[in-house]
């Protein structure tokens, strides 16, 4: 290797992500809507890193210094004393409580600390006994380090005895949502930022509401993360079912940048959910227009507050059977799902294996064999969370 290549290696690497800009930072969802839906284009100008359509990109968010504040405050310290830090040299409490720890979700280790030292902790202490636990997580909704420590100011603490019962502050991944033959110096996001009331206090979303609030002056670390089994076909004349309701529809806004930008053959469906129509269709302008130059062959979509029936994607999918078995068996396309893992992408996979029984005529047990061969195939992807 040469000293010129050498030289030009870019430094950067999951330890040290690039210090990328924001440029823009624009709500998706209107006045109306029930969620706070944003679009984030992210500057990446001579970063010298690549992604595909598919991946994720890390970014490292700094916490809220306003609630940094109030936690050094709450436990006696002036923000200046050295602490360890979970990597690296020590650093200043306050600058580790911003960088380094996660400072919002009370971990085992903080409660027990706090059950130990407190006067009062009776409850917390039988709801740590390991029978209990359903009984602690619904205790725990909606509450952070910062409520313990004012519940318990008999707990008392040295700064380097507190940051080592806490986590390391851990990147989020958000799945791309452009294309890098589209935006050769940027990444895109579309991100719904997290806040809510909880025991008479603001709570916010660590990454979302650093993108939302505190990123405009100050650099956004990321880095890529490969999702290889999320790609594209590698035949751009293979047709591809997309369904990404809410923020899920990132990869396919993606997809459909690269295939219109390599000039891909194949047929594209999409199915979009999300509560109004008036206020949550998320690139709803950019989709009708895919559709009207022909990229996007199909948009179907599920909003369930518009009606008194609620209806989303998986029920879309339902109306299509005959149509998807068609370009799922005949045409050979692939299958993707994005988003939410604990209910949409469920109700999805038993809407897709009772589409195979009933438009395959196949059993059960036939059905379910169709459907893992689709996923042992390849042309069967999720990306949930």
């Amino acid at each position: 290797m040469s000293v010129e290549a050498t030289v030009a290696a870019p430094p950067y690497s999951r330890a040290n992500p690039f210090p990328a800009r924001l440029l823009v930072n624009r709500r998706l969802s209107g006045p109306d809507s029930a969620k706070d839906t944003r679009h984030f284009e992210i500057d990446l100008a001579s970063w010298g890193l690549s992604y595909e359509a598919g991946d994720s990109v890390a970014v490292y968010a700094t916490n809220d210094s306003q609630l940094v504040d109030e936690i050094i405050h709450a436990i006696g310290a002036t923000g200046d004393e050295q602490v360890p830090r979970p990597r690296g040299t020590p650093t200043m409490l306050r600058e580790a409580l911003l960088r380094d720890y996660g400072i919002t979700q009370p971990t085992p280790k903080f409660l027990r600390a706090i059950t130990g030292r407190a006067n009062s902790s009776t409850l917390l202490k039988d709801l740590l006994q390991p029978e209990r636990k359903e009984d602690l997580d619904r205790y725990l909704w909606g509450m952070e380090v910062i409520d313990f420590l004012n519940e318990h100011p008999s707990a008392k603490f040295t700064p380097q005895e507190f940051v080592l019962l806490l986590t390391k502050l851990q990147p989020r991944l958000y799945s791309v949502a452009s294309s890098l033959k589209v935006y050769p110096d940027q990444v895109h996001f579309i991100v719904d930022v997290i806040r809510y009331e909880s025991h008479g206090r603001v709570r916010k979303g660590v990454a979302s509401s650093f993108l939302a609030e505190r990123a405009n002056d100050v650099p956004v670390p990321v880095f890529p993360s490969v999702a290889k089994h999320f790609h594209l076909p590698e035949d751009p004349d293979t047709p591809i079912i997309m369904v990404g309701p809410g923020t899920g529809v990132a990869p396919f806004r993606a997809y459909l940048q690269e295939r219109k930008a390599v000039g891909a053959k194949g047929k594209n469906w999409l199915f979009f959910g999300s509560q109004h129509q008036h206020c949550d269709f998320a690139y709803g302008d950019e989709f009708e227009a895919f559709k009207k130059e022909g990229i996007l062959t199909r948009l179907d979509c599920a909003w369930s507050r518009d009606q008194p029936q609620k209806i989303y994607v998986q029920h879309r999918l339902m109306e299509n059977a005959a149509e998807i078995w068609k370009w799922l068996d005949a045409e050979g396309a692939h299958f993707f799902v994005c988003g939410d893992a604990r209910r949409m992408a469920k109700d999805v996979d038993a809407t897709l294996r009772k589409i195979v029984q009933q438009q395959g005529g196949k059993n059960f047990e036939e059905a379910n064999e169709y459907v893992e061969k689709l996923k042992s195939d390849k042309r069967y992807k999720r990306d949930v969370y």
